[in-house]
């Protein structure tokens, strides 16, 4: 995926792009960083860089462009790559397309994160209020009189790019005032609806990790209570039938032994009564006699 990323200071486009980095396992290009390696690493492209840079002027495009040409042609950006910082005017776009049409490559997406200005100062002149609350120290450039210079900039210089990527059926607006999980689940679709395909690594660790994962895992840890609930109960129930069964085999038993006892009880008396009646019997016999 080949994606740039529009919005004013503050939308958050450097989170997404860092989670898109993550999840697509591309590389997030900064012009800033790029200029810095490509003079350290005293390449053509940054040699001149350095020259114009000591001098005090400003890079050119087609410097910038020469060093994101040789930037896109290392192996880490062969996934693709978020562009971070740049294009920021028209002009640039232009230089951009060309350079990837030169090396047949295409931009997947321009998305841009829409924010209301308005927000976006609240938000700075909040946290810069409770900053010197904390007594924290402010940086000189985290001020809503510095947020106001950017802000004015980007609407000037970079704004026209909407207009630019929209005539070419590139861009995609999302809202970027939602939550940071929201945005990145929105910009995730987008892709998706466009073709991207996520590393296989990565997709096993959402599906291990995935909200359908989690709530499998969560229904099973409920069910589990139930279940031990359920083999007390059938364990209870055994043990119930168990004392029955025994009780009923004592009392058979209990009652046999009565039985007998009472039976032999019985003869023992009739059998006494009838000698006894027998005697008598022989008695008056002979007393006849």
């Amino acid at each position: 995926m080949r994606i740039i990323l529009l919005g004013p200071p503050g939308s958050g486009k450097g989170t997404q792009a860092q989670r898109l980095v993550q999840r697509y396992s591309i590389v997030q290009l900064s012009t800033g960083e790029m200029l810095r390696a490509a003079v350290a690493a005293g390449t053509p492209v940054g040699l001149k860089a350095k020259e114009i840079m000591a001098s005090g002027g400003l890079v050119p495009d087609e410097v910038v462009v020469g060093i994101i040409s040789d930037r896109i042609d290392q192996p880490d950006a062969k996934n693709g790559f978020i562009l971070d910082g740049f294009p920021r005017t028209v002009p640039q776009a232009e230089a951009l397309d060309e350079l990837l049409k030169h090396k047949h490559l295409k931009l997947d997406a321009v998305i841009e994160l829409r924010v209301n200005e308005s927000a976006l100062l609240n938000r700075v002149e909040t946290r810069v209020a409770q900053m010197r609350e904390r007594g924290e120290e402010v940086r000189i450039d985290d001020t809503p009189e510095v947020l106001t210079r950017r802000l004015a900039s980007y609407r000037n210089q970079t704004e026209p790019l909407i207009h630019y990527y929209s005539e070419r059926r590139k861009l995609s607006t999302i809202d970027g005032m939602m939550a940071i999980d929201e945005v990145t689940r929105a910009i995730h679709r987008l892709l998706l609806a466009l073709g991207a395909v996520e590393p296989k690594t990565h997709a096993r660790s959402a599906a291990k990790t995935g909200p359908a994962k989690t709530t499998a895992k969560k229904a099973k840890a409920a069910k589990k209570p139930v279940k031990t609930a359920k083999k007390a109960a059938k364990s209870a129930k055994k043990a119930t039938k168990k004392a029955v069964k025994g009780a009923k085999k004592a009392a058979r038993k209990t009652v046999k032994k009565a039985t007998k006892k009472a039976a032999k009880k019985t003869v023992k008396k009739a059998v006494k009564k009838g000698a006894k009646k027998a005697a008598k019997k022989v008695t008056k016999r002979r007393a006849k006699r």
